[in-house]
Parts: C-alpha cells; structure tokens; sequence
C-alpha cells in the first residue's frame, strides 16, 4: 500500500467512525445492557441481543440468522464469555454479508470493457438519488475518469436544476431537456454524447416514483431499450439509492424497485443522521444484492465504497 493511499484510508476509516457514531452508541448501549450482570453467553444473553438487533434495525429474519450462528457457535465451544460476544457477533455478520456477495471496499475503478460504463440511477424523491449521483461524479473524476450526467427525471424542475447544480460544482458536462420530455429520449442523448465523447463512465437520474409501479416497469424498460440501440448491454449498473435513516421502510422500497427492475447495486444515504445503520445488514441479507457505496456525511468525499469488515468492526466496536 502507498502512502497515498494509506492516508487516503485512514481519512476513510475517521469519516466512518463520525458517520456510524449514532449508530454505534445506540448498538453498543443496548449491548451493553443487554450482557449486564452476565459471564457468559447464554441464552438469556441471546434473548437480549435478538431484541438488540431488531430494535437497531437490522430485521427479524437476518437477526434469527445471526442469532442462530452465534448460538451453534456457542453451543460448539461449549463457552463463550460476554466479553468474546463482540467478536462472535462481528465475526458472523461478516460471514453473512459475505455470502450475500457483498465485496469489500469497491473502489471508484470501471471495468476496461465497457466504456462508457452506464448507471442507472432509481430511487424514490428525497433518499439522496441526486447528490448521491454529483457525489458519484466528484468520486469517479477524482480517480481520473471521465464522467457525462443525464437529467432523465424530467417530471421535476428541481431535479434538473439540482443536477445541473451538481454539474457545475465537479465540472462534468450534464444532458438535459425541457421539463417534461421523454426520460428515453434524455437517455438516448445521454449514452450518445458518451460515446461521442470517449467518456468512461455515464450516470443517469431517473424519476423516483413508486405509487404506479406499472409506470415506473414501463418506464424503465423503455429507457434500457433506447440504451440498448447504442450499447446492446446497457445498462451495466442499475443502482438503487436508499435512504437508511427511513429503517425498515428502506426495506420496502428496495422490495418495490427490485420488482420493477433489475437493481444490481445498492447505495445507502443519509448514515451519519441516524441510529439505524443496522438496516444496512438487514438489506443485504434480505435481497442478496450487493450494497456498493454507502453516505456517512455532506461532503462530496463522504460516499465511501462499502467495506463489510471496516462497517461490521466500527458498528460493534
């Protein structure tokens, strides 16, 4: 490792220490409780730590999951002290984001294949989609790549405008049209200004609606088939932007886009405002998508690359 890139994640691992802080103290109160007066873990002890999950919003299911690795763990060594708790419990959500394909720390590399790399961008209004983008653009230009903006959420002035902003602030070109026009048709220019232009990678905002999920299905499909008139496998992203501070509702809008769409990637905002990062564990598990990058601040440095082991080991540290 260089020395850039030494203090590069260092700097990383500071903004998600203050990102998780919320959370952090809320899960490590309630664990602390939740072992008092105890020397071992037994099943009292596995009792309090179920509710502990489900109350840090990791979810029902993946919290019986865990709960049910920790017990076959303890019930194989045969003694567990409350002090080794942390580390099991570490150890087996790890184990489990794992399995749920979710990589470590993903950085803002493209795949040398597919150039331009399109992201298409879904997320209902108000979870961050937009800023999440402009973080995305300030990221991949960061790492020397070469980035176009579509503003295909056309059914809200502010949306372009907000991205327009975005474009402006990092200094990549953006496409648009007038309020109202055909997102495919915004699309369309997109990818072709892409191309035109060598670019490496373009990103695409979508409308975020989910009271028709009929119309949001035709839309979409709409948009990859104009896509795909130009590059035959795009999109290769299909990024579901999530607000975690919303909990278990994140759950369901996540299960609503899945079933629209083929959400490949998930990215979780708006971490550092809330006691409910656990709900990052729990989406993971539920949907066996991999969660890509994660928000744990203003700044447009403060979208990270998601790391399991660096979450798992600054949450229940």
């Amino acid at each position: 490792m260089g020395v850039f890139s030494f203090f590069s994640s260092k700097k990383q691992q500071e903004e998600l220490d203050k990102g998780l802080e919320k959370t952090k103290q809320s899960v490590f109160s309630k664990i602390t409780r939740a072992v008092a007066g105890k020397s071992k873990v037994d099943e009292d002890v596995l009792d309090n730590l179920e509710e502990v999950l489900v109350t840090s919003d990791v979810g029902v299911d993946t919290t019986l999951k865990i709960i049910d690795r920790i017990e076959a763990r303890v019930a194989k060594d045969k003694y567990f002290g409350v002090e080794e708790l942390n580390t099991l419990l570490k150890e087996e959500i790890v184990s489990l984001l794992q399995e749920n394909n979710t990589e470590d720390g993903v950085s803002f590399e493209l795949p040398a294949d597919k150039k331009p790399y399109v992201i298409l961008v879904v997320g209902v209004n108000g979870v961050g989609k937009t800023t999440t983008i402009g973080k995305l653009a300030y990221n991949f230009k960061k790492a020397g790549k070469s980035v176009v903006l579509g503003a295909a959420d056309t059914f809200r002035a502010a949306a372009v405008d907000q991205l327009t902003i975005w474009s402006e602030r990092v200094g990549v070109p953006i496409v648009k049209q007038q309020m109202g026009s055909d997102p495919a048709s915004v699309t369309y220019d997109t990818v072709k200004s892409a191309l035109s232009q060598n670019a490496d990678v373009a990103i695409i905002d979508t409308a975020g609606r989910l009271h028709n999920k009929i119309g949001l299905m035709n839309e979409l499909t709409k948009i990859k088939k104009v896509m795909q008139k130009l590059i035959p496998d795009a999109p290769h992203e299909i990024l579901l932007v999530l607000d975690a501070s919303t909990g278990q509702n994140a759950i369901e809008q996540a299960r609503q886009f899945i079933a629209a769409t083929e959400v490949n990637a998930l990215a979780l905002t708006k971490l550092d405002g809330t006691a409910k990062g656990g709900v990052v564990i729990g989406i993971s598990d539920t949907f066996k998508i991999p969660v890509k990058y994660i928000g744990v601040g203003e700044k447009m440095e403060d979208l990270q690359p998601f790391d399991r082991k660096a979450f798992v080991e600054t949450l229940f540290s």
